[in-house]
């Protein structure tokens, strides 16, 4: 088959052959960005080897408590997760002195089993490992191979800010979620810690803890070259251009005429009422709270986000780990030529289950100008004005009849790129290197219309998929991005 200049496939009419050989598929695991020989040897995951026991320390340094007002950290969450547990329904029918008195009884003891669990947990570093023991009947001994570190977070929640307190999270590639959260610590010995993992995980020299790391100060501002700041007043502008926004005026009057027309006013009727509006208005309103005074730099090889009101993150990634960068325009954002961008970093993106623990944004908001220019930080010569895609063939509008012309997918000289979407337009961008498989897929309507689906996959994530290729152009396009992971890899 012969092929033209990279990034255009080859003509081939429905007679042209199938390749009959397999498609070559990346180098095996020792080649991939991020895995690293282990001990315990193939059959144990580094990211997560656990030991019985735990008491002795093996040498090096004294082993670390968590601060001792952790605990009482701790008990609020507990109390607050339980008052929000026990519904209106439940105080109108037990009465509020015995309301209070399952309450007191609950946080009591989600108090005490937080202190046991603050008295048997404790962490050091060991070489290259972070060592972080805990468990009481069942003691184990988790231990972090730092040079799988693909990011570390430092939160600080209300209650944190108030003591002075912080929490350090870990992601590693491999872990799905936050491995091993250190809560809490004091603050500089939270921004310590992180330097010192990272430049663990970097290869660097094996530095000392400080004698004086509790008495620094944490600098209010990331470090590094300033990339951008995001206007508080264009969060608040862009959660009002939401449909959550525009549906909750209808659901208010509707609610509205409904209670009139029955009379029915009673506590318990409002308080349900309230609670299921501030149910609609939490998403949009979590946002702001979470992305306010959003700053991005950029300090040699890593990324430093810094964001959030009432829980402050600082969060801290090498740009060597970014799998993918995701743009997306949403529907009532077009009009302001507004855009978002994500990043997905092996690990986490997809492994937790609330988009509030996803520490993935790279701009809440922004104009599209402001957007390329990130992304040539992130992803250094790539263009977002220069990604061209290729739509799918015409016989993919039985498939898709209003989307068929929002769904594209092309080939850069560094990165793989792939849109979709009809009202809200998401282009998906994977640099050639972080691709870890490549598949083709067909269901059996694109059988039947000979098309099919070609996915890159990515470390721990979604990566990117041109959906409903013509099937020769399929087969091409899977062989082309084969290669170029290849070629990428071993020149990364």
């Amino acid at each position: 088959m012969s092929q033209g200049r990279p990034g255009t496939p080859p003509t081939s009419g429905p007679e042209s052959p199938r390749p009959t050989a397999p498609i070559p598929t990346p180098d095996s695991a020792d080649d991939r960005e991020g895995v690293a020989a282990h001990p315990d040897g193939p059959g144990r995951h580094p990211a997560d080897h656990r030991a019985e026991g735990g008491d002795t320390n093996p040498g090096g340094e004294p082993r670390q408590r968590l601060h001792p007002l952790s605990p009482a950290l701790h008990g609020a969450k507990s109390l607050a997760v339980v008052i929000a547990g026990l519904s209106w329904s439940t105080l109108s029918r037990v009465g509020f002195g015995w309301f209070a008195a399952m309450v007191v009884v609950l946080a009591l003891g989600a108090t005490v089993l937080a202190v046991v669990s603050w008295y048997n947990t404790g962490y050091h570093v060991v070489g290259r490992e972070l060592r972080v023991y805990e468990g009481l009947l069942w003691r184990r001994t988790r231990a972090i191979p730092l040079e799988r570190l693909q990011a570390v977070e430092v939160v600080r929640p209300l209650l944190a800010q108030l003591t002075g307190l912080a929490e350090l999270r870990l992601e590693v590639v491999g872990g799905g979620k936050t491995e091993a959260p250190l809560a809490y610590l004091r603050v500089a010995e939270a921004a310590a810690l992180r330097q010192r993992l990272l430049a663990l995980a970097g290869g660097g020299p094996v530095p000392q803890p400080s004698p004086t790391a509790a008495e620094a100060t944490v600098t209010p501002t990331p470090p590094g070259q300033a990339l951008h700041s995001v206007a508080n007043r264009h969060l608040l502008v862009s959660q009002l251009l939401t449909p959550q926004a525009f549906l909750l005026p209808f659901g208010v009057a509707f609610v509205v005429t409904q209670f009139l027309s029955e009379g029915s006013w009673s506590f318990i009727t409002v308080a349900s009422t309230l609670t299921a509006m501030a149910g609609v208005l939490l998403q949009p309103i979590r946002r702001v709270l979470d992305d306010w005074n959003f700053r991005l730099a950029r300090d040699d090889g890593t990324l430093r986000i810094r964001n959030g009101l009432l829980e402050t993150r600082a969060q801290t990634v090498p740009l060597n780990r970014v799998q993918t960068v995701g743009v997306t325009w949403p529907l009532l954002w077009r009009a302001k030529g507004w855009l978002r961008l994500r990043l997905e970093v092996a690990g986490y993106a997809a492994g937790e289950p609330d988009d509030r623990n996803r520490p993935d944004r790279l701009l809440p908001v922004g104009d599209r100008g402001t957007g390329e220019r990130i992304v040539t930080e992130v992803l250094p010569g790539v263009r977002l004005d220069e990604l061209a895609t290729t739509l799918p063939p015409a016989r993919a509008r039985w498939l898709r009849p209003l989307s068929r012309r929002a769904v594209g997918a092309g080939l850069d000289e560094r990165v793989f790129a792939a849109r979709s979407g009809l009202l809200t337009r998401q282009l998906t961008v994977v640099p050639y290197a972080r691709i870890q498989s490549v598949r083709v897929t067909q269901g059996p309507a694109q059988r039947r219309l000979r098309l099919a689906t070609v996915h890159a996959d990515t470390a721990g994530g979604a990566g990117a998929a041109a959906l409903d290729r013509d099937l020769a152009e399929a087969w091409w396009l899977a062989a082309e991005l084969t290669s170029r992971a290849r070629v990428a890899r071993r020149a990364d």
